[in-house]
């Protein structure tokens, strides 16, 4: 059973996008998409820098296109028929387009919406996240509770994500959890999946009221607590809650387990959660769309599972 994957904030890298725009058809694909939702995706995927592409607003519309186009250039979902869909935080958006719940432009639509309101959420105080490398899981989080911080990702594999203030992460730094090797700051701007984004919950709730999801095609893993989500209905809620609630990627490596997962692939810019799950998931064959290099690869593996 494969499973397809889609990450989070954090992943982008300034042109990352450049050699996916070269495959036929990419660049009208995301020319559409720019003016549906009135940000140049190709702009800020080619040429922007770092700083540009950290942008809240920016990233997110970013990553689900990213996803999307890496994604149909495996020969679109249909084709390759995944055994279960899943994204971590934003990428839940680009995992419900795979999963048929929302069209390519309502996915679009709605995330670029959720990144100009956790944009603005994270404009209210100054915030951001951190990686704990190591250590153990119920001790790192009763030390983050201590200093007023959430862990705000729950990745399984070793890591948490702290969120809070910036004074709080300074504190966390100098204060770290008995065992965590490493704090890491993360290439994002607010501390997501905390109660700093309750606003945003308000403004994506009206966004989603405008959308008709269709029920998942194919098993939709939700990462608010690992389980399968049957109803497009659904599926929206949890997108809408999901900014301001803990992100549990520990919890949907575990219902991979339970379905039988033996290969995933994460779409571009594939790699972080291939490396979660390398560490989380011993036997369990992984591919990352980092390049269009890297699909015949994952054409090959597609292959192997579908003649299974």
């Amino acid at each position: 059973m494969l499973v397809l994957v889609a990450p989070g904030q954090g992943a982008q890298t300034p042109g990352f996008l450049t050699p996916w725009l070269e495959l036929p058809g990419a660049a009208d694909r995301v020319a559409a998409w720019s003016d549906a939702i009135g940000l140049d995706l190709a702009h800020y995927g080619t040429q922007a820098d770092a700083d540009a592409i950290r942008d809240t607003a920016v990233a997110q519309p970013l990553l689900v296109a990213a996803g999307l186009l890496s994604a149909s250039a495996l020969g679109g979902v249909a084709g390759f028929a995944p055994g279960a869909v899943a994204g971590h935080s934003v990428g839940e958006i680009t995992a419900a387009s795979f999963a048929g719940v929302l069209d390519d432009t309502a996915a679009l639509t709605l995330v670029r919406k959720r990144g100009l309101a956790m944009a603005e959420a994270a404009a209210i105080t100054e915030t951001g996240m951190s990686a704990l490398l190591g250590g153990d899981p119920e001790v790192s989080v009763a030390h983050l509770e201590k200093l007023g911080l959430t862990p705000a990702n729950v990745n399984g594999a070793g890591q948490i994500v702290a969120a809070g203030t910036l004074e709080q992460l300074a504190a966390l730094n100098e204060d770290k959890p008995e065992g965590v090797r490493k704090v890491v700051p993360l290439k994002v701007a607010g501390a997501f999946h905390t109660h700093h984004m309750a606003p945003a919950v308000d403004a994506l709730a009206k966004a989603a009221a405008d959308l008709t999801p269709a029920d998942p095609t194919v098993t939709y893993v939700s990462n608010k607590d690992g389980r399968t989500v049957a109803t497009g209905a659904e599926v929206l809620e949890r997108l809408v809650g999901q900014v301001a609630n803990p992100v549990r990627w520990d919890l949907c490596m575990e219902t991979f387990k339970e379905l039988g997962a033996t290969a995933l692939i994460e779409v571009s810019p594939g790699g972080t959660l291939v490396g979660l799950a390398k560490r989380a998931l011993p036997g369990v064959r992984t591919l990352a769309l980092k390049t269009p290099d890297d699909l015949d690869a994952a054409r090959e593996l597609l292959a192997e599972h579908a003649q299974a």
